[in-house]
């Protein structure tokens, strides 16, 4: 069974590994993720809301024997085996990729504009 000392560890643990992995700022878990955004899948914020449910009724004696503590456990565990396949690294290189791409997509297309208004325009 899972205590409220025992959520709490484990959600700043999550907490710390969001905030290592994503460098957001955030005092609970909740803003944190809403801050990563579109950076993690949707399960993972339906997994934080979960756990975020769970921190509700630890005010409550009564509340926290109705929580599903299998169920928490097993968000904790997702939550984290999901941050830790985040590698800071090869995010940046991919959005600098992603830039580069992008980049060089819009100069061959402003080229071929040229060409065309040249051509159209007699000079080539």
């Amino acid at each position: 069974m899972m205590d409220a000392e025992t959520l709490d560890r484990k959600t700043a643990d999550v907490l710390a590994l969001a905030k290592a992995k994503f460098g957001v700022r955030g005092r609970s878990l909740e803003k944190a993720m809403k801050k990563v955004g579109r950076r993690v899948p949707n399960w993972v914020h339906k997994e934080v809301r979960v756990i975020g449910e769970a921190r509700g009724l630890t005010g409550h004696p009564k509340l926290m024997m109705q929580m599903d503590h299998a169920r928490v456990e097993k968000a904790f565990d997702a939550i984290t085996a999901h941050l830790e396949t985040v590698d800071r690294r090869e995010r940046r290189i991919d959005r600098i990729l992603d830039v580069l791409g992008s980049l060089s997509f819009n100069l061959i297309v402003l080229t071929a504009l040229v060409i065309l208004f040249l051509r159209w325009h007699g000079f080539i």
